[in-house]
């Protein structure tokens, strides 16, 4: 069986208090989304530093660090398809990770991104990749699933032929270090997703969903600017990148739009997504 699930930044701006969390999230159920993806940042009270970073992205938060998550995702009914984390407490305090997948009843951890890395540095990426397995290894004592998470950094050349995801696929454990594919920002690189996610094979063990499109109405430019959509209204070829997906048995498709939502709605985006996702992943 394969999960449908909603990463939980979607629908941060819902989350003022207690009972706005709690509805929202039987909203989710209500859809058809059986789980959740959590973000370790979330779960606690957020500095100031990442509050201004997410805002001066476009991306405000609500006040989800404040909230009892354990019992709002008890009493929801939802299950957690995996919590994200930065590279820094997974390398230093992999332990306190660890605690917490298991305090949500999840074994699986997701890197999150990484800032301000030079992912054009082969030398940079090969260090990078031995980090990996062994933040991998060390998950994997206490039977916990590493997850790399990808964005559109990685698909910088290192050299004149290979990306440093080309790198990261090769020089990563298979033993140790999994995926999860985000179709969208590979798109917005340029890339054959088809090609990618097809090199990943087997090492796909979550799907993060997205389509890539325009939003504007009336007269236009001769260009318009692509983002983040919901699904089915943009251009990508969803339905054959979950195709491979399911072939590949993940564990979890994972819907996540991070802005750029209907009526800056992320609930109103979560529900036309939802007849996508319906409809497809079964």
């Amino acid at each position: 069986m394969v999960y449908k699930s909603i990463q939980q930044f979607q629908l941060r701006q819902e989350f003022g208090s207690e009972k706005q969390a709690l509805a929202v999230l039987n909203k989710a159920r209500e859809l058809g989304f059986e789980q959740i993806e959590l973000n370790g940042f979330m779960l606690q009270k957020m500095s100031l530093g990442v509050r201004g970073l997410l805002r001066i992205s476009g991306m405000p938060l609500g006040k989800a660090g404040n909230l009892n998550w354990k019992e709002l995702i008890s009493e929801s009914g939802l299950g957690v398809t995996s919590i994200h984390q930065y590279f820094n407490g997974l390398e230093k305090e992999p332990e306190k990770s660890i605690e917490e997948a298991r305090n949500f009843g999840t074994n699986n951890i997701v890197l999150t991104g990484l800032q301000k890395f030079d992912f054009s540095s082969l030398d940079n990426v090969l260090a990078l990749c031995e980090s990996l397995n062994k933040i991998g290894e060390r998950l994997s004592k206490d039977k916990i699933n590493f997850l790399y998470h990808n964005h559109n950094c990685e698909f910088l050349k290192v050299d004149n032929e290979k990306t440093a995801f080309d790198i990261i696929l090769e020089e990563t454990d298979k033993r140790y270090v999994a995926f999860e594919f985000d179709s969208y920002w590979p798109a917005e690189a340029g890339c054959d997703i088809t090609k990618l996610m097809n090199q990943i094979g087997e090492r796909l063990k979550l799907y993060h969903i997205n389509d890539r499109g325009n939003r504007p109405s009336g007269r236009t430019t001769s260009i318009l600017k692509s983002d983040s959509i919901e699904l089915g209204y943009g251009n990508m070829n969803l339905e054959k990148y979950i195709e491979i997906a399911l072939s590949n048995n993940v564990e979890a498709i994972v819907l996540e739009t991070t802005k750029n939502w209907i009526n800056n709605s992320g609930i109103q985006s979560m529900e036309l997504s939802a007849r996508f996702m319906n409809k497809y992943v079964r």
